[in-house]
């Protein structure tokens, strides 16, 4: 048997993995990736952006391993094992196994509309999808015979993917239990909480940038060519040079860029909208067959790993080509977006104070608009629900914080000596905050008089709020 496999990749080049890591990858729980589209809806707005799940998970884990052996040969006194090695190239490889279709359209828009309250997130079913693709194809013997410590390893692999297994905890405790504490920087390579600086984002960033035609300026190498571990009150922490502020500013800045010019296009958004609609509505009428025969819809399906292993951006095409009259209303959504009947924009406005960002919220705002003209002077009588409200926050990663506050560098005299570096030690032209929040409002009616009834209806509602 091969030790390892080579894949071609256009953003690292030529990537080689362990026949382990190939193993889970020759899976149809990881297989399932290539059908799930890493950007969502944003390909009707940008083409080229149609690149999937699937490959970014290879890159991560791939970065994962380079930055690990990078550490490993930088400072033999971390005891870095062979073992801890490939359980963060696993993390890396399986941390978005939980995607659903369109990835976070599923879980950010369509899971809080069809099941209100519940709170789900993807990194919940990645740990059970990791689980049920161990189970299934019988992958326990094999992870055991490549040295990897069960169950321990394990959990350790699902502690990077999704935080602490067990909670809550005292704060003055260990969270972890894959890992103790003097290794405690393994934690903040995968997917880091500390400050956002993991391989995860550095894939993410080269790859979409990449395939969206857009510019990026942040140089991952110089982070992996830099980077060691320092002690800091007891816990080690992935550290940087001092000279790599401003490279990782370029890094937190690309990222809001990203989703200023792209991820949260004003087109890509409705788009995005109008499929979570069709979802919905579309839910109780499809039927996924999971484990011992169960029949589950798109949203419970995630109750169900074999259900959900089966539930991808086809679902798309499943419903536009239903003829099922019960899929008519959601069909009908679809087919607009494939004719490019979009819902209006209308513009945006940037509140004074942070607005919570629900649904609830979004509906009284729709209903603000619509009381905004009482007396009919649009020439279009107008009602909340023909107005599509979305509110939209967008950041350096940690809300209105400075990321790069949680960042320690150490001076090329002294690495033994990290230190948290001020904003106003590296440039007066920083910026000054971190986070920005917007309020786009569209219109459901695409006929020009209800359009053009729709931005009077906007305008005053704007002049009202004094923005």
């Amino acid at each position: 048997m091969q030790d390892s496999k080579v894949f071609n990749d256009p953003i690292h080049g030529s990537i080689e993995l362990h026949t382990l890591l190939v193993s889970i990858i020759d899976t149809p729980q990881f297989q399932r990736l290539r059908h799930i589209k890493q950007l969502g809806a944003t390909d009707f707005v940008f083409p080229g952006a149609c690149h999937t799940r699937f490959e970014h998970s290879i890159g991560v884990c791939y970065l994962a391993g380079e930055l690990m052996n990078a550490l490993k040969q930088r400072q033999p006194e971390l005891n870095i094992t062979e073992n801890d090695i490939m359980c963060v190239q696993i993390a890396g490889l399986c941390h978005d196994l939980g995607h659903g279709p369109f990835s976070h359209m599923f879980d950010g828009m369509f899971i809080p509309r069809a099941l209100p309250g519940l709170g789900w997130k993807h990194e919940t079913a990645s740990v059970q999808m990791l689980d049920h693709l161990i189970k299934v194809n019988g992958l326990q013997p094999v992870m055991t015979r490549h040295g990897l410590n069960l169950p321990e390893d394990l959990v350790f692999i699902k502690e990077q993917i999704a935080g602490p297994l067990k909670n809550p905890f005292p704060p003055d405790q260990w969270p972890y239990q894959g890992r103790q504490k003097e290794k405690s920087f393994l934690y903040e390579i995968v997917a880091n909480k500390r400050n956002g600086i993991d391989v995860d984002k550095f894939d993410y960033l080269a790859r979409d940038s990449y395939y969206l035609g857009i510019p990026n300026s942040f140089d991952y190498r110089r982070f992996l060519k830099f980077s060691r571990v320092c002690e800091v009150d007891g816990l080690t922490h992935i550290c940087s040079r001092e000279k790599e502020m401003e490279n990782l500013y370029d890094m937190f800045h690309t990222r809001y860029s990203l989703y200023r010019r792209a991820y949260q296009h004003k087109v890509g958004n409705i788009i995005a909208t109008m499929i979570t609609e069709a979802f919905v509505m579309a839910d109780n009428h499809i039927q996924i067959i999971g484990s011992n025969g169960q029949t589950f819809t798109i949203s419970t399906a995630i109750d169900d790993m074999e259900a959900y292993t089966k539930l991808t951006d086809h679902i798309f095409q499943q419903i536009l080509y239903s003829s099922s009259p019960e899929l008519a209303e959601a069909r009908a959504i679809l087919q607009n977006i494939i004719h490019r009947k979009l819902y209006k924009y209308l513009g945006q406005v940037w509140p004074k104070d942070p607005l919570p960002n629900t649904l609830e919220e979004c509906t009284r705002i729709a209903a603000r608009i619509a009381q905004s003209l009482p007396d009919g002077r649009a020439g279009v009588i107008l009602q909340a629900e023909d107005f599509e409200v979305t509110i939209i926050n967008m950041d350096y990663g940690m809300n209105r914080e400075n990321p790069i506050n949680y960042v320690y560098f150490y001076p090329k005299n002294d690495p033994t000596n990290p230190r948290i570096i001020s904003e106003d030690e590296v440039s007066l032209l920083l910026p000054r905050r971190f986070a920005e929040q917007l309020v786009r409002v569209y219109c459901r009616r695409t006929d020009e008089q209800s359009f053009e009834a729709a931005m009077i209806y906007f305008e005053e509602w704007r002049i009202c709020l004094g923005l």
